[in-house]
């Protein structure tokens, strides 16, 4: 859907707004909004965190929250109000309330002034654009670097925010409810697509490591309930069979450059099957061969995350020099019995999935210790049938990739066409008085 522009505009006299159209007026957030301090003063309140999806209820029986005798400080919110998450302009965020509870007194709790000039939802949009468009993030205050760039009282008093006729801002808000619900509605679909996309990945590795290409091979009970049968002529084993060693890191923090040559792999590095590049930290040759003593990560090789996340893995590349950062372990492959890719994809699938998916169960932060890793299981076919399972995969997998890359741009497409149309409504920049929804009476009583 294209909207026109309005046919004249003025300068509003504000940096950041620009020009906003011609019978539109411009006002003080002080003329506004109220800042509201009501302290609860007593228990039994729900405890409302200001979350960037929202405001959400608290758990407070959690171990995440803080003590209960603490909450008697809280402010009160009502239903209505707004509230602010205005230390933090990075991750902060700001809603308006469908509970009553109440909510740290660090943030931000405030009313409309004048419901007869001013629509809740209109301005809504407005504030929740303001942390989006990083708006506010530009009169903030503090340090940024430690997450702590907040919007002061007397800046966010006297922002300036554009004032349409109440008629337009009901209008606005209630095209945005309808256009943004149907946005939203196809990222849900495009997420949904990514999960089956996911599921779908799982289950060919799964198969081809478990099962074989050959739907005709001759096969043999497992003697494990959920795989069933699998290739006769395979072998049921451990990953510490097929590998030269199984080297963990030594516990202390390798030095960092910016102009080291050789990359050191942390557990953020590694991810779905691959090495990854971005956000990469670098050492030096003496770095590099202090953190190689035990054994160096040769192309072929397999590193393995113990711990934050544990059980992703990937190849050691030809093209890069490399060392282990702190919770990584190195499997050193026997090529003779072991094909690198295949036994990539075995930790993805099959009995190696299964077996990390139990050792990660019942702990918030799972850790793999050396006997966990080297007693990982692992199917071997004969080393010409590794090869062609690597390669079928490698192609299957590819078209995967293809997909979800497509994937996450529709969503990003998507996302970024609300974030404009949200833009340009609130700020004038389209006109959409020739557009009345149904629920424009409901926003406006």
């Amino acid at each position: 859907m294209s909207f026109p522009r309005y046919p004249s505009y003025k300068d509003s006299g504000v940096e950041w707004l620009g020009n906003v159209p011609a019978h539109w007026g411009v006002r003080r957030v002080r003329r506004i909004f109220e800042i509201k301090k009501r302290i609860a003063g007593e228990l039994g309140h729900d405890v409302l965190s200001i979350t960037q999806q929202g405001i959400k209820i608290r758990d407070i029986e959690s171990n995440d929250g803080q003590l209960s005798m603490d909450y008697a400080k809280y402010q009160l919110v009502e239903i209505g109000d707004f509230a602010m998450n205005h230390m933090d302009l990075l991750t902060g965020y700001v809603d308006v309330c469908s509970e009553r509870g109440v909510t740290s007194p660090d943030y931000r709790v405030f009313t409309i002034k004048n419901a007869d000039i001013c629509n809740s939802q209109y301005f809504l949009y407005l504030l929740q654009m303001g942390y989006k468009n990083r708006i506010f993030f530009a009169f903030g205050q503090g340090s940024s670097q430690m997450g702590r760039w907040r919007l002061p009282t007397d800046q966010f008093n006297d922002f300036s925010f554009p004032l349409p006729p109440l008629s337009e801002q009901v209008n606005i808000a209630a095209l945005l409810n309808s256009e943004t619900a149907k946005i939203d509605a196809l990222v849900e679909q495009q997420r949904r697509l990514m999960d089956l996309l996911k599921e779908k990945r799982q289950t060919v590795i799964s198969h081809a490591v478990t099962k074989g290409l050959n739907p005709d091979a001759p096969m043999k009970p497992s003697g494990i309930e959920w795989l069933g049968d699998i290739p006769k002529h395979w072998v049921q084993s451990r990953i510490k069979y097929s590998l030269r060693g199984l080297i963990d890191t030594e516990h202390k923090t390798v030095p960092f450059f910016d102009d080291g040559e050789y990359l050191v792999v942390r557990t953020t590095n590694i991810k779905d099957g691959k090495l990854v590049l971005d956000g990469g930290k670098y050492t030096k040759l003496e770095g590099y061969e202090e953190w190689t003593r035990r054994g160096k990560p040769q192309p072929g090789d397999i590193m393995f995350t113990r711990e934050a996340p544990a059980g992703e893995a990937c190849l050691v590349p030809e093209d890069i020099q490399l060392c282990m950062g702190q919770r990584t372990v190195l499997m050193q492959i026997d090529h003779d019995t072991l094909v690198s890719r295949f036994a990539l994809w075995s930790l993805y699938g099959g009995l190696a999935s299964e077996f990390i998916t139990i050792l990660s169960q019942g702990s918030t932060v799972a850790h793999f210790n050396m006997s966990d890793i080297s007693n990982i299981p692992i199917m071997l076919p004969p080393v010409s049938e590794q090869v062609e399972i690597a390669v079928f995969l490698e192609s299957e997998l590819a078209k995967f990739d293809a997909l979800t890359t497509e994937t996450q741009r529709a969503i990003y497409l998507l996302q970024e066409r609300r974030t404009a149309l949200i833009s340009a409504a609130v700020t004038g920049q389209i006109d959409v008085r020739g557009v009345v929804h149904a629920d424009a009476q409901e926003l406006a009583a």
